[in-house]
């Protein structure tokens, strides 16, 4: 071994050796400064909160923790306006009734994106239709023979698409519905009707249109079209229905919440499930205030995103 190769080797310490040279009550490594992780053992009265809080140490529930102290310590601030938008079948998993429902009352969504599909299904529920847990497994081919609808482990009979389809078909004909107008604006007038069949039911709180029509939550979706609730629009068109969904209002008013919140010292943030078109058009309002208008803007301050 050559002399420099002596000099080279005499450099290369073992952690074992750093541990011997280290002084009782010597500072540690900068990167050992995370809490120690060392849960208390879960029991039949240990809250969310206290489970999130302390048992979600690693791995995608502590990202689940650092999201869910997000929202409460950051986002739902009195000064922040929150922007929510959905993708994927969530309510005919009754997402809307057990999660978006309390939270649009609870004031903790400002507006919502998401996609007429969701509102279609979400509809199902407050006109009295039933949903029923059901298996990925089912034939397909039996369920059609017994019109048996299955939407992945969820399934309804083939009725209840055609009452949903009804009740839309029927509400557009009132004379409020016969001119064009943002997605918003159409939600919100539905979303009466929605309310409406709700409290004939006897039911309560089990839809995102009526409860965002109480609360006055802006409901868009990017693609008007691309739902049964779209279907049934054009359909009616072609017996002189006027209603239309102008897509330009719904750019220009997103936008316009995105600014109103930033220009008046408030913040903006995005409450993102899923992905697909409506994070998009949640997330275009920026280039749109930016590049587009070419106002001078800082951006969204906050952003959540839950997705598989």
């Amino acid at each position: 071994m050559t002399a420099s190769n002596k000099k080279n080797t005499a450099k290369l310490t073992r952690p074992s050796d750093r541990l011997k040279k280290q002084k009782p009550g010597q500072k540690k490594s900068p990167y050992l400064s995370g809490a120690k992780i060392f849960p208390k053992p879960i029991h039949p009265k240990t809250s969310v909160i206290t489970l999130v809080d302390e048992v979600f140490a690693a791995y995608n529930s502590a990202r689940l923790r650092e999201a869910c102290r997000l929202f409460t310590s950051r986002m739902l601030e009195k000064d922040v306006t929150v922007g929510m938008s959905m993708t994927g079948a969530l309510s005919p998993a009754g997402i809307g009734i057990s999660c978006v429902v309390p939270l649009i009352q609870s004031g903790f969504i400002d507006w919502i994106i998401t996609t007429g599909a969701i509102l279609y299904h979400d509809t199902h529920f407050a006109i009295g239709c039933d949903l029923h847990q059901g298996s990925p497994f089912m034939d397909d081919v039996k369920l059609h023979k017994d019109g048996v609808v299955r939407i992945y482990d969820i399934v309804f009979d083939y009725t209840v698409l055609l009452s949903t389809d009804a009740f839309y078909r029927q509400v557009i004909q009132s004379p409020e519905f016969q001119k064009s107008m943002s997605s918003a604006e159409f939600h919100h007038l539905i979303g009466k009707y929605v309310y409406g069949r709700e409290k004939a039911l006897g039911l309560k709180n089990v839809s995102i249109l009526s409860a965002a029509y109480q609360c006055g939550v802006p409901l868009y979706t990017p693609s008007p079209g691309d739902s049964s609730i779209g279907m049934n629009i054009a359909a009616m068109s072609m017996r002189g229905n006027k209603l239309s969904i102008d897509p330009n209002l719904d750019v220009n008013e997103t936008a316009s919440i995105v600014w109103q919140a930033k220009s008046t010292g408030g913040k903006s943030a995005v409450f993102i499930v899923g992905g697909g078109s409506p994070k998009n058009f949640m997330l275009q309002t920026e280039p749109q205030i930016q590049e587009v208008l070419g106002i001078e803007e800082a951006g969204h301050d906050y952003f959540l995103q839950f997705t598989d």
